[in-house]
């Protein structure tokens, strides 16, 4: 049975392996194992410390096949950003030019450069194995970080955005970039990517200082403004069906949207019940499909079925309390794979 988990150091060569197969854009989870391992010790470090509240610590989780022993995925949470760094960002905004004269009235939008500092919530890293996605994996991954959030809602900023990687082909070329950042940059797409996670102060120095007016941007990098990759299309579908919104703010480099939503809105917050195991069963179980957490210190996270009895505490079957590591008494937070839009999309098909 697959579980999510904490990153541990002996997971880097498997990270490693898996980044491998990453096509351009994910910026966090870069070819490099310097600063792969760094990021694994900044989550050992998040985890051990729990503080009171956020202050920019990084959360990174693995998905497990355990009869391999395999890293299949990665997802992360960055508590709050702007701490240690600024998060940069365009801002979607509207410009009014008017003519009394002419009795011309136009709005027209621009793009506005923002340093965001002492910011939200991000989650991000989120990457699967091509080979492994299927029965719900995908999902596992990803919404098996709001149950870890809605254990644990004052580790983290209320607000919690996602920024999606935007167009780019298969060479690593983004229209964006080839019509607005390389003019600032003087660099190709894949070498400020990459050097976005080794020092982001060419960022501060580089990026433009004034707005940029979008209908002056070639019509192709305008096409792709706030368009993600095809790649990242499904993870884009989940997080809008989890009550996530797209806001007007963009990455910088590819014009990738940013959603946001406040974190006791997430539907897999909001909608996750905490409840006592009353009984483990070895049959199957018969329900819909959850996503079951538990609440150790050690938290994983699986797919797997659940009943909840009479007195309110729940059955679960065996093979989820081994891979979950609990026991008759302890206490699991799940919530169903899918929202009920999605259940109801399928009776209609």
């Amino acid at each position: 049975m697959d579980v999510v988990r904490p990153i541990h150091s002996d997971d880097l060569h498997d990270l490693i392996k898996l980044t491998r197969k990453i096509s351009y854009g994910i910026t966090s989870l870069p070819k490099d194992k310097d600063i792969l391992y760094k990021r694994i010790l900044e989550s050992q470090d998040g985890f051990a410390k729990r503080t009171k509240k956020p202050r920019g610590e990084t959360y990174l989780f693995v998905l497990e096949n355990p009869d391999t022993g395999k890293i299949i995925g990665v997802s992360g949470i960055i508590s709050k950003v702007g701490i240690f760094a600024p998060f940069y960002t365009y801002k979607i905004e509207t410009a009014i030019h008017e003519s009394k004269m002419l009795k011309t009235r136009k709005e027209i939008q621009i793009l506005t450069p923002m340093a965001v500092h002492n910011g939200p919530c991000e989650i991000g890293s989120l990457y699967l194995s091509p080979k492994k996605r299927r029965a719900g994996l995908g999902r596992l991954l990803s919404l098996s970080r709001f149950l870890f959030m809605a254990e644990y809602k004052y580790l983290f900023d209320p607000l919690v955005i996602a920024k999606m990687r935007g167009v780019i082909d298969k060479n690593g070329r983004s229209a964006f970039w080839d019509a607005v950042s390389k003019h600032f940059f003087g660099i190709n797409f894949p070498k400020a990517d990459y050097l976005s996670m080794v020092n982001k102060q060419f960022i501060a120095e580089l990026l433009p200082k004034h707005p940029i007016y979008i209908s002056l941007i070639t019509k192709d990098a305008q096409k792709v403004i706030g368009k993600v990759h095809k790649n990242t299309k499904p993870a884009l579908k989940i997080l809008l069906e989890e009550g996530f919104t797209i806001n007007n703010m963009l990455g910088i480099f590819t014009a990738g949207p940013v959603l946001g939503c406040n974190i006791k809105d997430i539907r897999s917050v909001k909608e996750s019940i905490k409840k006592t195991i009353a009984e483990i069963k070895d049959e199957e179980i018969e329900s819909e499909l959850f996503i079951i957490s538990n609440s150790l210190k050690d938290y994983r996270a699986c797919l797997g079925h659940l009943k909840i009895d009479s007195s309110g505490s729940v059955q679960i079957e065996r093979d989820i309390a081994l891979a979950l590591k609990v026991k008759i008494g302890d206490t699991i937070r799940f919530v169903s794979l899918y929202p009920p839009s999605h259940h109801s999309e399928r009776k209609k098909k």
